[in-house]
């Protein structure tokens, strides 16, 4: 035995059907052949004009009734799913705005890394140009000078490793930010 829900959207297939074929040319031509028929009845003596006329208004008027039903079905199920697709919509917009905001902070964060590959940038030159510097003014020195310019060479490469490190962590943000634009 079928549940009543099951009930319901038998009827309602049952009604999205007849509102679909109403609205088909199969339905307009048999339509016109049955009016025509009726009004070919009385003129063959079938059937009174009068009782003609009255069996046809009574059931254009049930067809009429039923029909605004089936339409406003049709009407009422349409706005439903209008309705589901704004709220998607909607959905989909917040999403939008949050990827957004998610590229405006890695672009802040981008610029601050790139600032900070400016300094280290900056503080390597310098440490280069000491470097240079002892290099000019040591011919024999003693071994502590020579244990700074290796500590400081040591520096440098480091700071190079780091500027490295940066440069692959730029690339793999800007890398990002590409493919949350193009979502």
């Amino acid at each position: 035995m079928k549940t009543p829900h099951e009930k319901i959207e038998f009827l309602e297939r049952m009604a999205d059907g007849i509102t679909s074929w109403i609205g088909s040319i199969p339905s307009l031509i048999i339509h016109t052949l049955l009016f025509i028929t009726s009004f070919l009845l009385p003129v063959f003596g079938i059937v009174d004009v009068d009782k003609m006329l009255l069996v046809l208004t009574t059931v254009l008027s049930l067809e009429a009734i039923y029909l605004s039903i089936l339409i406003q079905m049709s009407v009422n199920k349409s706005h439903e799913k209008i309705e589901d697709i704004q709220e998607d919509i909607e959905e989909i917009s917040e999403d939008i705005e949050d990827i957004q905001e998610d590229i405006e902070e890695i672009s802040e964060d981008l610029e601050e890394i790139s600032e900070d590959i400016e300094e280290i940038s900056e503080d390597i030159e310098d440490i280069q140009e000491d470097i240079e510097e002892i290099n000019e003014d040591e011919d024999d020195d003693d071994h502590n000078e020579r244990a700074k310019k290796t500590m400081l060479k040591s520096n440098v490469n480091s700071n190079k490793n780091e500027i490295r490190f940066l440069k692959d962590k730029i690339a793999e943000l800007q890398h990002k930010i590409d493919e949350l634009k193009k979502d």
